[in-house]
């Protein structure tokens, strides 16, 4: 099992012709991911070869939908064009948009954000600024790595990037049922409890990781709902424990003032919950260990 992305998604890449684009899609191609299509209104009708592999480019993601099925897009569209390609992706009512772009203004993201609730909530968007969501041995959707894990029964969510890998790797030889990166920018489609409530409902998901970020209280409200909705053990970490007090951090754009947003203030609230927290992420990944009993 798996949340949100399996074998069977068919993805298709927005600004896939891209220099990004191109590198990502060779990459998730390799991870086994079915890349069905790109778009790019200028370069609509042509064909791009992936080491023998030969995808698609359409003008439109409604005309990629009906001509190959796609329900998922992943978008590399340089920051100034990724509202509009996320609307356009609303408009065509994909299942899932996954918003890799990094530097979109907070006005922009809001806007899509709004206009995806507008429409219906039709579209899950996860991101901006993240690295994407990966179900190992099935789909690849973004920029982690692939090769770091393998198919098991904890489900990850964080918000940053890079200890989303460092997590996978730490865990390498438990795996992973899903791990979702929802990015750290102020407004972000997908939350951590979406992807708790998700994990919740997986039958082969046995453990839930969470990773969060000092700032904001995204952490205190995830603590909230694990308290009443969430029965499997959640494990979590806490990025910024270190962070001096005042000072913005990070592309969170975080800033502590007081307890409120605090590392040791989100800590002391998930383990209310009933999360064990780790104070580094090797701390986090032997708690989960031990709990599974690896």
């Amino acid at each position: 099992m798996a949340i949100w992305l399996d074998k069977d998604s068919k993805v298709i890449v927005q600004g896939m012709t891209g220099a990004t684009g191109m590198k990502h899609t060779k990459l998730m191609l390799g991870d086994g991911t079915n890349v069905v299509g790109g778009v790019n209104p200028r370069k609509a009708g042509q064909k791009v070869d992936f080491d023998g592999t030969e995808v698609p480019v359409f003008g439109t993601v409604k005309e990629a939908i009906e001509a190959t099925g796609a329900n998922v897009s992943v978008i590399f569209v340089p920051e100034k064009f990724t509202k509009d390609a996320v609307v356009e992706a609303i408009d065509a009512e994909i299942p899932l948009a996954v918003v890799i772009t990094e530097g979109i203004a907070v006005h922009d993201s809001a806007s899509f954000w709004a206009y995806a609730g507008k429409k219906g909530n039709k579209t899950r968007i996860i991101g901006p600024n993240c690295p994407g969501i990966i179900t190992p041995g099935q789909s690849n959707v973004g920029i982690i790595p692939g090769d770091i894990t393998k198919p098991g029964r904890i489900g990850l969510v964080s918000k940053s990037g890079t200890l989303t890998y460092q997590m996978m790797y730490e865990l390498r030889e438990i795996g992973f049922s899903t791990a979702v990166g929802i990015g750290g920018d102020p407004i972000i489609g997908t939350t951590h409890i979406d992807a708790l409530a998700a994990f919740e409902a997986d039958p082969e998901t046995d453990l839930i990781v969470m990773i969060g970020e000092i700032g904001g209280d995204a952490e205190e409200r995830a603590a909230d709902f694990i308290a009443k909705n969430v029965t499997k053990p959640v494990v979590g970490y806490v990025a910024g424990f270190t962070a001096p007090e005042g000072k913005t951090m990070g592309h969170a754009g975080a800033i502590v003032s007081g307890s409120s947003g605090t590392a040791q203030a989100k800590k002391e609230a998930l383990e209310a919950a009933g999360v064990k927290v780790g104070k580094t992420p090797t701390e986090t990944a032997k708690l989960a260990r031990e709990i599974l009993g690896g």
